[in-house]
C-alpha cells in the first residue's frame, strides 16, 4: 500500500510533479469536500488504491505527496461532494476523472453511455477513462525567433498522411509523417512560411457521432489540453518536439490550434470525466439566475469561465507545456473571442488576454485569434489588441464574392488587397495583424469553391441541415463532378485567380493543405465528422502543376517587395509617389464612376516599393481584356511575372501593351 502526505505537498505545482523520492500531487476544486487519488496497474481495471489528497489551500488547491511513486505511474481522481445541479454542482465519485494538467494519457478517450449517467445508476465510470501518466517533463524547447506567419499552411495532421503510400505505414495519420523527407520537401517546395497544426490535445468524440458510427475528424472537442493525443502523438511529448525541431530545421515556423473555449463535456446531459466532476461550477460559464443552465457560446454545449483565475491558469499552462515542452512558436485560438469573454461580454482587456500578452513565456510568441463565437457580440474582427492577429472572413467573402461576379465588390476587393485598413488600421496594429484565407478546414475545399454551388453534407447524418449556407460559390455550370474537360478548365482557371488575388494581397497569406493539389470533399462543408476518404487528402489524384503554381506564387510573394510589406495602401508616401494607384486598362487612374461602375469586371492596381514596383491586373470577366500598363518610372523597365491563364509561362519583358485572358490575374514588376 503506498502513503500520502500533506508535509511535502507542493500545493503551487497543479498536477503531478516528480521529485526524487517520489511525486506531489495538487488539483484544484473549489467546492469538493474532498477528492481521491486513485491508482492504477497497467492494464488494470479499477484502481489499486485511493489516497485522500490531505492538503486543502485555502484557495481550494488539494495536494498530497507519494514516497516511493516514480514516472510512468497511473493516476485518476474520484471528486466528492454535492451532487446539486440546480446550485452547479454535479459531483459523483463513481466517475473516474482526468487530471486537468495531465501531460500524458495511457489511451486515447472514447465515448461511452455510462459517462453520462446520473450518480443514481451508481456506473463506475473507470473502465471507460483513461488514465494520467506521470512524466518528469523537459521545459527547455527552443521555438523559433519572433516573426510574423507570413504564409500559413493550415494542416489537420491526420487527414494529410493518411493515404499518403510513400511514407512508412506505421507513421500515416501521426503527427511523425510531418518530419519524414517527402512532408518537409512538399511543404518546402510550396515555400511554407507556417505550419498551423490543427488540434492535437487529447479529444473525444461528441455523443451524437458516436451514435451516427461518424468519427470527429478535426480534434475540436478537446479534453485534456496539455496533453497530446494518443492517436495523433502517439509518442507523446518526445515525438512532438523531434517533429518541431524537423519542421524548424527547414526554416518553417509552428502553430498549434488550441480549443481553450469549451472542453469535450458538452452540455449538462453530456459525459463526465473531468472539469464538470471537478468543479462544475468554477469551470463552466452558466446562467446568472441558473448555475444549472450551462452557456453555450461556443456551439458545443459548454463554455468555459475563462475570466476566472483557476481556468485561465489551466489554460496558461497548456499553451506554455507547448511552447516549452513542444517547442511551438505559437497559437491559433479557435473561436478566440470566448478568450476575451467576461460576465459583462467580450472585453479586449479581459483578464486572459492580458495574462497571454504579459506572460514571459507565451508574450513573444504568435498569436492568432478566430475573431468570433455564436454567443452574444460574439462577432469580434479587428478587436483584439496586441499581440492578437486575426482571422480574416471578410477576406474570404469579399474575394469570393467578387469572382463569382456579384456586383458592386470592386471597392470591396480593394479594401481587402490594401490590407483590410477598415479592420485594422489603428494603434499598435498592422496590415500583418490580418490572416487572409478564402478557404480554410471550416468549409469549402478551394476546388469545391468554384465546383458547388450548393453544400452536400448528407454523409454527416444531418440531412444537409448542418454548414454554412451561404458559401458565396459557384459550379462553372454543372454542380459537382464532371467529365467536361472545358467546366474542369475553367474551374482550373478560376482556383489559379482565387489562389494569385490571395497572394498579392497584404497580410499574412493561409491555405488549408491540399488546395494545392485540387483536393475536393465532394461538396461538404462541414467535413468535421469524415474522418475517411471524404477528408484524408487523396496525394494520388494530386494535380502536380497546380502545386508548382502555388510555390511560384509565393517565390514572386517573398521576391516582389511591395508584396511582402506590412503597411496598408492608403496613399501615403513611399519612395516619392503613393503606395497604392488604382488603375484602368487603358492606364489611367480610376475616377468615381469607375468605382461606381457596379458591373465592372477590371481592378488594377500599381504598388510602390523602396526599390521597386509591382502591378496588379485582376479580370474577373469571361472575356480577355487589352492592357496598356503605365510607363515606369525612368531607369527602369516592366516584366510580366505571372499571368494565372498561363500558369507555365516564362516571365518576360514587357515594352508595350498585352492581353490579359478571362477570368486571371497578372503580377507585373516594374525595377
Amino acid at each position: 500500500m503506498a502513503s500520502i502526505s500533506v508535509e511535502r505537498g507542493a500545493p503551487e505545482r497543479l498536477g503531478a510533479s516528480v521529485a526524487a523520492d517520489g511525486v506531489h500531487f495538487a488539483v484544484f476544486s473549489a467546492h469538493a469536500e474532498r477528492i481521491e487519488l486513485c491508482l492504477f496497474e497497467p492494464g488494470g481495471v479499477q484502481e489499486r488504491e485511493r489516497l485522500l489528497l490531505p492538503g486543502r489551500t485555502p484557495e481550494g488547491v488539494h495536494f498530497g505527496f507519494v514516497p516511493g511513486l516514480a514516472v510512468g505511474a497511473l493516476y485518476g481522481l474520484r471528486a466528492h461532494g454535492p451532487y446539486a445541479p440546480e446550485q452547479g454542482h454535479r459531483f459523483d465519485a463513481s466517475k473516474l476523472l482526468v487530471d486537468p494538467y495531465a501531460s500524458r494519457l495511457d489511451r486515447p478517450f472514447l465515448y461511452h453511455g455510462a459517462l453520462a449517467a446520473p450518480p443514481t445508476r451508481g456506473l463506475d465510470t473507470a473502465p471507460f477513462v483513461p488514465r494520467a501518466v506521470v512524466e518528469d517533463l523537459r521545459r527547455d524547447a527552443a521555438p523559433l525567433p519572433f516573426a510574423k506567419p507570413g504564409f500559413t499552411y493550415e494542416l489537420p495532421v491526420r487527414a494529410f498522411s493518411q493515404r499518403r503510400v510513400d511514407l512508412p505505414l506505421n507513421l500515416r495519420g501521426t503527427l511523425g509523417a510531418l518530419a519524414e523527407p517527402a512532408s518537409l520537401d512538399h511543404l518546402a517546395r510550396l515555400g511554407v512560411e507556417t505550419v498551423e497544426l490543427m488540434p492535437l490535445a487529447s479529444a473525444i468524440d461528441e455523443r451524437h457521432l458516436v451514435a451516427l458510427g461518424l468519427t470527429n475528424a478535426w480534434g475540436y472537442n478537446t479534453v485534456a489540453h496539455g496533453a497530446p493525443d494518443p492517436r495523433l502523438v502517439p509518442g507523446g511529448w518526445a515525438e512532438a518536439r523531434r517533429v518541431v525541431e524537423a519542421l524548424h530545421a527547414r526554416g518553417i515556423r509552428v502553430l498549434l490550434d488550441v480549443v481553450l473555449n469549451h472542453s469535450g463535456e458538452s452540455d449538462r446531459f453530456g459525459p463526465t470525466f473531468s472539469y464538470r466532476g471537478l468543479d462544475n461550477r468554477t469551470y463552466y460559464a452558466a446562467a446568472p439566475d441558473d448555475p444549472n443552465q450551462l452557456v453555450n457560446d461556443t456551439g458545443t454545449g459548454n463554455t468555459f469561465a475563462l475570466w476566472r483565475k483557476p481556468v485561465a491558469d489551466m489554460a496558461l499552462e497548456a499553451l506554455k507545456r507547448w511552447v516549452e515542452v513542444g517547442g511551438v512558436d505559437g497559437f491559433r485560438y479557435d473561436l478566440g473571442t470566448v478568450l476575451g469573454r467576461t460576465p459583462e461580454g467580450f472585453r479586449p482587456d479581459a483578464p486572459l488576454l492580458q495574462r497571454i500578452a504579459a506572460d514571459p513565456v507565451l508574450k513573444d510568441r504568435v498569436h492568432v485569434a478566430e475573431p468570433w463565437d455564436i454567443g452574444p457580440g460574439g462577432y469580434q474582427v479587428g478587436a483584439f489588441p496586441p499581440p492578437f492577429l486575426e482571422w480574416q472572413d471578410r477576406f474570404r467573402d469579399d474575394v469570393r464574392r467578387f469572382w463569382r461576379g456579384d456586383r458592386g465588390t470592386v471597392s470591396a476587393l480593394a479594401t481587402r488587397l490594401s490590407g483590410s485598413p477598415d479592420l485594422f488600421d489603428r494603434p499598435g496594429r498592422s496590415a500583418y495583424d490580418g490572416v487572409n484565407f478564402i478557404t480554410a478546414h471550416d468549409g469549402f475545399t478551394l476546388r469545391d469553391v468554384v465546383s458547388y454551388e450548393q453544400k452536400h453534407n448528407e454523409a454527416n447524418g444531418e440531412r444537409n441541415r448542418d454548414g454554412h449556407g451561404d458559401n458565396h460559390s459557384w459550379n462553372n455550370g454543372w454542380e459537382g463532378a464532371t467529365q467536361d474537360p472545358a467546366i474542369t478548365e475553367r474551374r482550373r482557371r478560376d482556383v489559379r485567380a482565387l489562389l494569385a488575388t490571395l497572394f498579392v494581397a497584404r497580410g499574412n497569406p493561409m491555405i488549408v493543405a491540399g488546395d494545392e493539389l485540387g483536393r475536393t470533399q465532394g461538396g461538404n462543408n462541414n467535413a468535421y465528422a469524415q474522418d475517411n476518404e471524404i477528408f484524408w487528402i487523396d496525394w494520388a489524384d494530386a494535380d502536380d502543376a497546380l502545386i508548382a503554381f502555388t510555390g511560384r506564387l509565393q517565390r514572386l510573394r517573398r521576391a516582389l517587395e511591395p508584396l511582402s510589406r506590412d503597411r496598408f495602401l492608403k496613399g501615403e508616401n513611399v519612395a516619392g509617389e503613393p503606395d497604392a494607384r488604382w488603375l484602368r486598362a487603358d492606364g489611367g487612374e480610376m475616377g468615381p464612376d469607375d468605382w461606381a461602375d457596379a458591373g465592372r469586371a477590371l481592378l488594377a492596381l500599381r504598388m510602390a516599393g523602396e526599390r521597386e514596383a509591382a502591378l496588379i491586373y485582376i479580370n474577373r470577366g469571361f472575356e480577355p481584356v487589352p492592357i496598356r500598363p503605365p510607363e515606369p518610372k525612368e531607369g527602369r523597365s516592366l516584366w510580366l511575372e505571372l499571368t494565372s491563364d498561363r500558369p507555365d509561362a516564362e516571365p518576360r519583358p514587357l515594352g508595350g501593351p498585352f492581353e490579359l485572358g478571362g477570368r486571371a490575374v497578372a503580377i507585373l514588376r516594374e525595377g
